[in-house]
């Protein structure tokens, strides 16, 4: 008995911890399964819990921040005082500057030669003259009117500028009504409206099956030409300079339509070679056989194979508009002469001329251009500075022919024949299947449409307005693959895709699907105008540049060109985000780090923000 009991109290012992360390494991195992049920769940469906219930608490700053995504077009009925974000505010520059174009400003453009129009090419701010103040919105801004009503209307507040209705008024191209203006969609060589205009093209050539999906309009007012081509499925790169027609592209950015601040000078157009199924000029005014006829070789250039260029304007029909332009008839006469021969030495083919319409096709391949080679120009050296054909960022022009890719025999569409349209969007490039894209397969091409529309989804669960027609014009910062162009390729929206400079070359295979864009260095000013984009997306911008430029100085250009109310995503490394939240705050924007659409373990998170409205007679000024 005694032997008995002196050993019970030991093996209670024993099963007491036995018990004890089943238990602790038990409780693991429970916590561990229940954490990893709540990380597979799907976000919140609204932008306010997703705000309100962080899931990364390392990542969130502001768990009380909601996020504002109501439109207004009315501004509010007082002018309060910003809040206090704990953090001191970036100023507003002064009123002067609300429609400051950093690299196209009209003072600086004094310094340089008018020869060949270069003081109206891009000439950005030096260091020490670049602002570090917010740009503001006029003092009566309104939110712009929703697609598709801004096509035909816009706020007179919101551009407040009366010349082009006055000068341009027999032409139709802008009216003032009372607050707002009117888009009549007329233009000098489409006195019956540019629907009309459309009409007489596209019975000269095929705009209805797909074929031409992308075009290109130099020198193109408020851009009606690519306003009415969107109901036909064509999107339209439309260009015009900051001259005397003042704020053209800024109309034609607040009207909802594509447009750049450019000029053809003396630096080629920042877009790659074989971009564009169609090129327009209605009375352009560029002297195409000048300069040994660069511009029209800048044509050639960015024209697909097989891509038309249609004219129309001087000297188009001079027997009948000779009193009209003030021109001679010989001067209009020699004029066409001189097009039509650098057509015919460019291999061009004339398809047709008819009325006010003239319109040429290049070749689809080099074969016969090349056998029958007699005269200049002359077909631009592999050995020259210009040899890559797609580099357009600062890049001068060169009066030679820039040369097709090499084809296998006659009627092979030199560089890859296209898809039509809507095909075109998802099928693999041509760029891709010849291997000429740096680490960009079509293997990975194919993923990559995959994970755009997982991403899409998300988006529209962390910032709803994202799927309900809030935004139309949207800017992709580094838009790698044009994916989220085609992902959104059925909404009511355009996509501005930007191909960094200093990354992996992108930006023809996004053409050859049938989007649109243009290289930038975020280092700079992008061309257009302020408060131009309803949603600015960025993935990786901040870390591709780290080193390279200050943060601040990209989110004060992202807030130049973002409207107020409008939507940033950025998607980067937490880390990154957590510092561009810091400094957004600064900026009047509310922000919220989430997840990855993959889940919290993920290291990179997205952070959606919105400019807050505010307006010039609301904010402190900078001294």
């Amino acid at each position: 008995m005694t032997k008995d009991h002196s050993v019970s109290p030991k093996l209670h012992r024993l099963n007491m911890k036995k018990r004890n360390l089943t238990w602790v494991v038990g409780v693991s195992a429970l916590c561990l399964f229940f954490y990893v049920l709540g990380a597979l769940q799907p976000p919140s469906s609204s932008i306010s819990n997703a705000v309100s219930k962080p899931r990364c608490a390392t990542a969130a700053s502001s768990p009380t921040v909601d996020l504002d995504f109501a439109a207004r077009h009315l501004p509010p009925a007082t002018n309060d005082s910003f809040p206090d974000s704990g953090n001191t505010l970036v100023p507003s520059c002064d009123v002067s500057f609300s429609e400051y174009t950093p690299c196209y400003d009209q003072k600086r453009s004094r310094r340089f030669e008018r020869r060949m129009l270069i003081y109206r090419e891009r000439h950005c701010p030096e260091p020490d003259e670049k602002l570090h103040c917010l740009i503001p919105p006029p003092p009566r801004y309104k939110i712009p009117f929703q697609w598709p009503a801004s096509r035909d209307e816009a706020w007179f507040d919101n551009i407040p500028h009366r010349e082009l209705s006055i000068e341009k008024a027999v032409q139709n191209w802008v009216q003032v009504d009372n607050d707002r203006f009117r888009f009549p969609g007329g233009g000098t060589m489409f006195p019956r409206g540019a629907a009309a205009y459309i009409d007489d093209i596209a019975a000269l050539i095929p705009l209805a099956n797909g074929a031409i999906r992308t075009a290109l309009d130099t020198g193109c007012g408020v851009a009606s030409w690519g306003a009415y081509l969107l109901e036909r499925k064509v999107l339209t790169m439309s260009f015009a300079p900051r001259d005397t027609h003042e704020a053209q592209v800024q109309f034609a950015l607040e009207r909802g339509v594509p447009a750049m601040i450019g000029v053809m000078a003396s630096q080629r157009l920042p877009y790659p070679a074989r971009a564009f199924d169609m090129a327009h000029c209605s009375r352009c005014l560029i002297p195409w056989f000048d300069f040994e006829g660069l511009y029209l070789m800048e044509v050639d250039r960015v024209l697909r194979p097989g891509g038309y260029w249609v004219l129309s304007g001087p000297p188009i029909r001079w027997r009948k508009y000779h009193k009209g332009w003030e021109r001679t008839p010989e001067d209009l006469r020699q004029e066409q002469e001189k097009i039509e021969d650098l057509a015919r030495r460019l291999c061009w083919r004339k398809v047709i001329e008819k009325d006010d319409l003239a319109i040429w096709q290049k070749p689809i391949d080099h074969l016969n251009c090349l056998r029958n080679r007699r005269t200049s120009p002359n077909f631009c050296s592999s050995n020259s500075s210009h040899a890559d054909v797609d580099a357009a960022w600062y890049r001068k022009m060169d009066p030679c022919i820039s040369p097709l890719p090499a084809v296998g025999g006659d009627g092979e569409v030199a560089g890859g024949k296209l898809e039509n349209w809507p095909a075109r969007a998802v099928a693999v490039p041509p760029r891709i299947q010849s291997g000429s894209v740096a680490d960009a397969t079509p293997a990975k091409f194919l993923e990559d449409n995959e994970q755009w529309q997982r991403r899409l989804s998300h988006y529209e669960q962390i910032a709803p307005a994202f799927a309900k027609g809030r935004y139309r014009n949207i800017m992709d910062m580094n838009a790698g693959l044009g994916g989220l162009a085609a992902a959104l390729k059925s909404s009511p929206v355009w996509v501005m895709n930007v191909v960094p400079v200093i990354g992996v070359d992108t930006l023809g295979v996004i053409y050859e699907r049938g989007f649109i864009g243009t290289y930038q260095d975020w280092c700079e000013a992008f061309s257009t105008y302020p408060r131009t984009y309803d949603l600015l997306h960025g993935d990786g911008i901040f870390s591709l540049y780290d080193g390279r430029c200050e943060m601040k100085e990209i989110l004060l250009e992202m807030d130049r060109i973002l409207r107020p109310e409008g939507l940033v995503v950025l998607r980067d490394d937490v880390d990154v985000l957590v510092k561009v939240q810091a400094t957004a705050e600064t900026m009047r924007w509310k922000s919220r780090i989430v997840d990855h659409e993959t889940g919290p373990f993920n290291p990179q998170k997205i952070l959606v923000a919105v400019k807050t409205y505010w307006t010039a007679d609301s904010a402190p000024v900078q001294s």
